[in-house]
């Protein structure tokens, strides 16, 4: 049995939302949209171990790994890389393979 909630954090995405300010090599996960923080850091800040949280799992993909590790710093995490963007499904079914079958996720898209 798991004692804490493992985040699962999903970020990257083709940037056309926010578009001009957000773009397929920037998504707005990566942007610090309110404040100085961007909407990543935030989320890794609000779902830290010192708030009972285990380590987050990161899935992301190829295009967006240098924005996460950069973004991460010292902390703890497992990085996912999507062999392919498949949406949000797939990406929390990807996360919920490298879990143990008991575990608790807190999905952050």
């Amino acid at each position: 049995m798991h004692s804490s909630i493992t985040p699962v954090i999903l970020c990257g995405g083709s940037g056309t939302r926010l578009w001009p300010r957000s773009r397929a090599a920037r998504p707005k996960p990566f942007l610090p949209l309110v404040g100085e923080t961007t909407l990543f850091a935030a989320t890794l800040d609000r779902a830290a171990p010192d708030h009972g949280f285990a380590a987050p799992i990161i899935v992301t993909g190829a295009r967006h790994v240098d924005h996460v590790t950069a973004q991460i710093g010292p902390r703890e995490a497992t990085i996912i890389v999507e062999p392919s963007a498949q949406n949000t499904a797939a990406a929390i079914a990807l996360a919920a393979l490298v879990l143990p079958g008991d575990a608790l996720m807190l999905v952050c898209p």
